[in-house]
């Protein structure tokens, strides 16, 4: 059987492309990938042909097309049920966290884009997004209370997959957390496969629109 592959855009500004990397790479599901790079003249034309959605990040597997970050986690989840929580009010919660921020937080990531190549600098938060970080802070305090391990669940699950681009963002605008919150990141941030990511991202050359590769 081919090995399915993985549709990326840059590694050093892909959030999305991001979190089904890491679900794949911990459910250890052999995969091919294939950076898409943004925001180029020949960008669009790229991803309508890799995708229904003409987005990244997209899944090719047995001739079918995936194209939702979230979705590509649960198809590899049915591969390897360890990378959602074993007990079933816990999965539900952990489901619950993840979609939260699959459709929210959006002024803190319009304000705070993923940017793996940015020094890390702050920048002056308006409301809303203090509104983001504080109640991201708080969903990770309510489910990190009877969790036996670093990871929001104990153990690493897609939930941590989906945070992890969060404390990217935390990291590289500076974002002042409580100790707890500041910890959590640490641990998603010094994370084998994340490390993996992030020094791929740093030999990217990124061309501005309408530059060539030459």
């Amino acid at each position: 059987m081919n090995r399915p592959v993985l549709h990326i855009g840059n590694k050093q500004l892909s959030s999305w492309s991001l979190r089904p990397w890491l679900a794949l790479r911990k459910a250890g599901i052999a995969f091919d990938e294939h950076m898409i790079p943004l925001d180029r003249p020949e960008s669009r034309a790229a991803l309508e042909a890799a995708s229904p959605g003409g987005t990244v990040p997209v899944l090719q597997t047995g001739g079918v097309a995936i194209w939702d970050s979230l979705a590509i986690c649960e198809w590899a989840a049915e591969h390897n049920a360890a990378l959602w929580p074993s007990d079933p009010g816990v999965r539900g919660q952990a489901r619950s966290v993840t979609a939260a921020m699959h459709s929210g937080f959006s002024a803190l990531r319009n304000a705070c884009p993923m940017d793996l190549g940015r020094p890390a600098a702050p920048i002056t938060l308006d409301e809303a997004v203090r509104k983001d970080v504080a109640a991201i802070q708080a969903i990770w305090a309510a489910v990190r209370r009877s969790a036996d391990g670093p990871f929001l669940f104990g153990r690493w699950s897609i939930a941590d997959a989906f945070y992890t681009p969060v404390a990217a963002r935390f990291h590289h605008f500076a974002i002042t957390l409580d100790a707890a919150s500041q910890a959590y990141c640490d641990v998603l941030l010094a994370d084998e496969d994340y490390r993996d990511w992030f020094d791929a991202a740093q030999r990217e050359v990124l061309l501005l629109p309408g530059s060539s590769d030459a």
